[in-house]
């Protein structure tokens, strides 16, 4: 989509890691920050001097808003979201469901023998296993239960936290595949609600169907063996299983 090589590949999932799961390391930040953003400037330059087609990037360097091309900032902008939100986020929420459907057995063949459950299956896999806390900028000086915020403050929207309310949902904490009333806030919401979610729902479903059609029954080698990613994104990356 974007119209990179794809041997980009393991440079791509360095930098995405570096900017969302060091979030105690600074300058690893700042450095897979600033390795994204002049990988793309490198790429609009390209094609400045050998235009193309048929590419998001070049796509975005000849949009108009009111006769006029957008600023290079927002080719720049796109091009980054593209690159950090389609990594981390889908395969961080697939590791999870793997985890998840390792240890269940009754999910994994409740899925087996029921076509229809797939859509709200995967609503609610969604729910218990949402991958991203997203950070707000405080606008002004406020407080909330006691915790002070001043303007310019970064605070973490924690959406797995929300879709575990028990004022929301019944039996938050247990995953029931056919759970009807489900408004989980997995992909953010209002202006910032996530603008690659049915895409993220369809890869979710598709990894996991092609999994259990091929491989029906696996678990965990050892659950004390899985580790998990901290940061902006929760989910496992190291998870063995045996089938």
């Amino acid at each position: 989509m974007l119209g990179v090589p794809l041997d980009m590949e393991d440079k791509f999932t360095g930098w995405v890691r570096g900017v969302l799961e060091n979030m105690h390391d600074v300058e690893l930040r700042k450095r897979s920050r600033l390795a994204i953003i002049e990988y793309f400037l490198a790429q609009v330059e390209d094609r400045k001097k050998n235009p193309r087609e048929n590419d998001l990037i070049s796509e975005l360097m000849n949009t108009e808003v009111d006769g006029k091309k957008v600023p290079i900032e927002y080719v720049l902008g796109v091009c980054n979201l593209m690159l950090v939100a389609g990594i981390d986020t889908t395969w961080s929420a697939i590791g999870s469901v793997m985890w998840h459907m390792a240890q269940h057995p009754e999910h994994r063949k409740q899925l087996r023998e029921n076509d229809d459950l797939w859509p709200t299956a995967i609503e609610e896999l969604l729910r218990v296993y949402a991958p991203v806390t997203m950070a707000r900028i405080v606008d002004r000086d406020t407080e909330f239960q006691g915790c002070p915020m001043k303007a310019g403050d970064r605070v973490l929207m924690a959406f797995p936290a929300a879709n575990r309310d028990p004022r929301q949902f019944e039996n938050p904490d247990e995953v029931i595949l056919d759970r009807e009333h489900n408004r989980h806030v997995a992909f953010g919401s209002g202006i910032h609600r996530c603008a690659g979610s049915n895409l993220a729902r369809l890869e979710v479903r598709v990894a996991l169907q092609t999994w259990l059609a091929r491989i029906p029954e696996f678990e965990l080698v050892d659950p004390a063996t899985v580790t998990w990613a901290g940061g902006q994104v929760h989910g496992p990356r190291s998870c063995m299983v045996k089938f």
